[in-house]
C-alpha cells in the first residue's frame, strides 16, 4: 500500500513523516540551509530509509511550513496552522489548544473536537519568545541550547527578564552574568519570560484544556515546565511534538490518497 508523506519545512529544520493506514512508519529531521529544494529532497530520502522504502512507495506528498512551496515533488501545500492542529489532535485527541513555538515564530491555535482550527493568533514580527531567542541567550551564556532546559530546572532564585526584544534580552543576560547570577537562575528567568509572552498569545484565542505543546522548543523540558506553571494546566508533549506539522500534513495527504476530503 502506498504511503502518505507529510513534510514540514520550517525556518531551521525540515521534518518528514511517512504515514500508512494511520500509522507513522518513518520519519526524519535535518537542518535547513540556503537550498530548501535540496533539503526537502534529503528529508524525504532519510524518512524513506528509516521505513526501508523507496520513492516508488510514495502515494501522495503534502507540504507545510514556510518552505512548503519549495517542495518540488509535493502535490499539495497546506498552512502549518491547520497541520499542527491536525497533528496535535492525532496524538492527543482531547486537545483544544495548541501552542507551537518554532525557530522564528509562536502560534496559539484553538481547535474543536475534530482537530479543526477555530481561532488562532501568531507572533511573527520578531524572534522574541522563539527558538531563535533561546539560541541567542544560550550563546550569551556559553551554553549549548540542548543543555539549557535541564539546567534551568535546577534554579532556586530565578531572575526577572523584562526585555521583549532578543537583542536587549541578550544584553540583559550579559548583565546578569557580570553581576554573578547563576546560569540556571538566568535560564529560568528566560523561560518564564517566554511563557508569559506565550500566555498573552494564548489568551487572545481563549485558554481551555487540553493544551498541547508543539514545535522544536517543546523538546526543552524547562520551557514545558515554565509554560505549564504559567497556564496552571498540564501541557501535553510527545517525543514527536517537533514533527506535529509534518504529521498533520501526512494526515491530509492520506485522506487525499484514499479519496477523502481534506
Amino acid at each position: 500500500m502506498k504511503v502518505a508523506v507529510g513534510m514540514d519545512i520550517g525556518s531551521t529544520t525540515a521534518k518528514c513523516v511517512l504515514l500508512r493506514e494511520g500509522e507513522i512508519i518513518g520519519r526524519s529531521l535535518n537542518p535547513v540551509g540556503v537550498d530548501i529544494v535540496r533539503d526537502a529532497d534529503r528529508a524525504l530520502q532519510l524518512a524513506l530509509q528509516d521505513a526501508h522504502l523507496d520513492r516508488g512507495d510514495v502515494g501522495f506528498t503534502t507540504g507545510t511550513g514556510y518552505g512548503r512551496f519549495k517542495i518540488q515533488f509535493g502535490q499539495l501545500a497546506v498552512t502549518e496552522i491547520s497541520c499542527h492542529a491536525r497533528g496535535a489532535h492525532f496524538l492527543f485527541p482531547k486537545t483544544r489548544l495548541v501552542v507551537d513555538i518554532g525557530g522564528q515564530d509562536t502560534k496559539a491555535i484553538r481547535v474543536n473536537e475534530r482537530g479543526e482550527v477555530v481561532d488562532f493568533a501568531m507572533n511573527d514580527k520578531c524572534a522574541a519568545g522563539t527558538g531563535r531567542f533561546l539560541d541567542v541567550c544560550a550563546g550569551a551564556l556559553g551554553l549549548d541550547v540542548a543543555d539549557i532546559g535541564p539546567l534551568s530546572l535546577n534554579s532556586r532564585h530565578p531572575v526577572r527578564v523584562t526585555s521583549t526584544c532578543t537583542v536587549f534580552a541578550e544584553s540583559e543576560v550579559t548583565s546578569y552574568v557580570s553581576r554573578g547570577k547563576e546560569p540556571q537562575d538566568i535560564l529560568a528567568g528566560l523561560h518564564a519570560s517566554i511563557a508569559n509572552r506565550s500566555l498573552s498569545l494564548l489568551q487572545r484565542v481563549g485558554i481551555e484544556p487540553e493544551v498541547t505543546f508543539t514545535g522544536g522548543v517543546s523538546r526543552n523540558e524547562g520551557m514545558v515546565r515554565a509554560l505549564s506553571q504559567r497556564l496552571g494546566l498540564p501541557v501535553n508533549v510527545s517525543p514527536l511534538s517537533q514533527y506535529m506539522g509534518a504529521i498533520g500534513a501526512a494526515l491530509v495527504g492520506e485522506e487525499r490518497l484514499h479519496g477523502g476530503a481534506s
